[in-house]
């Protein structure tokens, strides 16, 4: 299904909990980079989403977001791009949450998948607490309040958005039918002029009388291409178009992303968990030593030993760095014993250099000029603030707490 033009907007977060890795560059950051200039991006660090986990130990949120804010810069995510901002900067994520909440059946957040994993990974934690039971709901909060129509996502993070898309269709259905609904959909229709609301209505009908889904997309793209209504009117008319209320908060789609290959130094995912990482501001010789100590194939007691590309974490990283020439030459090489596995090592370590040598560049001017990333951050929450105030405005008019 299409997505409207006017939810091309896309969310994404990340909680602040260290220095970013090459995980986190590979995974995330190289898919946001080619997002934003695609479309309207929004990234935030999500400070809050750290407290549902790290409440009791929170004294390092906030330089972890101003650092996490830097790694984002220095691998190539642009402010003018992108506008870049914290969660609890925006107080509207909360306000709406709350609101959320009240009508968030408890069995929906307690049959998200994350929720009871997570409970088992982090078991020396005690979760056990409203905060982590809404951290879901706080997250649907995050998208609907900037009314995002995509959001990357990992499979594992696909039931979150499904959550959002059925928290924003109950919203809709509970406070979408505003008073007059009807006729103002009506008096919308006509300031589209006279051909195009006579297609909008034979299009409304094919698709509620004969359940014809491509009139439904094409009377979507009529709505995005008229000049002659406001934004209100036009979901209005998205809303009364389906045979519903009015679309306060547009239901977001996942945006798939392709899984991060970068693995860790053992040869498992890389990750802070697993203590096998390189970050992305690590010094060269860090980096060095910390490749030369990689396992290898166990079958290779002695050099002379044939090994396994296959049952060796350094060929890993070559899946992700060497080129076919170079992996060619490990294959051969580590199969005849030609070469020794230091040696292997060598373009791998070349290659991680080299790939860090910008960033670090990048992040040591960042890191120097601390009001440059200060402006930048005001900056983006400006935007983020106005777009979050005026969701908010129709939602509270919508639930009739606007008191005007």
């Amino acid at each position: 299904m299409a997505v409207p033009i006017h939810q091309q907007r896309v969310l994404s977060g990340m909680r602040p909990t260290g220095l970013l890795h090459l995980g986190h560059y590979h995974g995330v950051l190289k898919n946001w980079i080619e997002l934003q200039h695609q479309y309207e991006c929004l990234f935030f660090a999500a400070d809050w989403h750290a407290l549902t986990t790290h409440y009791a130990d929170s004294a390092n949120i906030e330089e972890n977001s101003w650092e996490m804010v830097i790694d984002w810069l220095a691998a190539g995510v642009n402010p003018g791009s992108a506008s870049i901002f914290f969660q609890s900067q925006v107080p509207e994520h909360a306000e709406l949450h709350l609101l959320l909440s009240m009508i968030t059946p408890l069995g929906w957040l307690e049959r998200v998948p994350s929720f009871k994993d997570q409970q088992v990974k982090l078991k020396e934690k005690d979760l056990s607490t409203y905060g982590f039971l809404g951290y879901p709901l706080l997250q649907s909060a995050d998208i609907l309040i900037y009314r995002a129509g995509l959001v990357p996502v990992g499979e594992d993070q696909v039931a979150h958005v499904e959550l959002t898309r059925e928290v924003a269709r109950r919203f809709n259905h509970i406070y979408g039918k505003e008073p007059g609904f009807e006729e103002k959909a009506e008096a919308a229709v006509k300031k589209m002029g006279k051909k195009q609301s006579k297609l909008y209505k034979q299009l409304r009908i094919r698709f509620q009388e004969q359940g014809d889904h491509e009139a439904l997309e094409t009377a979507r793209s009529l709505l995005e291409e008229q000049q002659n209504i406001t934004l209100i009117d036009r979901e209005r008319l998205f809303g009364y178009l389906e045979g519903g209320g009015k679309i306060i908060l547009p239901e977001p789609h996942s945006l798939l992303t392709k899984a991060s290959k970068m693995p860790g130094l053992d040869g498992q995912k890389m990750s802070k968990s697993y203590a096998n990482t390189i970050s992305l501001r690590e010094s060269p010789g860090d980096v060095e030593n910390k490749l030369k100590k990689m396992p290898t194939d166990p079958a290779r007691v002695r050099l002379t030993d044939p090994g396994d590309p296959e049952k060796c974490p350094v060929w890993q990283m070559h899946e992700v760095y060497s080129d076919e020439e170079t992996k060619d030459w490990v294959i051969k090489g580590c199969k005849s014993a030609g070469i020794g596995c230091l040696e292997c090592k060598g373009p791998i370590i070349d290659a991680v250099k080299n790939e860090l040598r910008p960033i670090q560049e990048r992040a040591k001017e960042f890191t120097e000029n601390k009001t440059l990333v200060k402006n930048i951050i005001a900056e983006g929450k400006e935007k983020a603030s106005d777009l979050a105030q005026d969701t908010l405005k129709e939602v509270r008019q919508a639930i009739g707490i606007s008191y005007r």
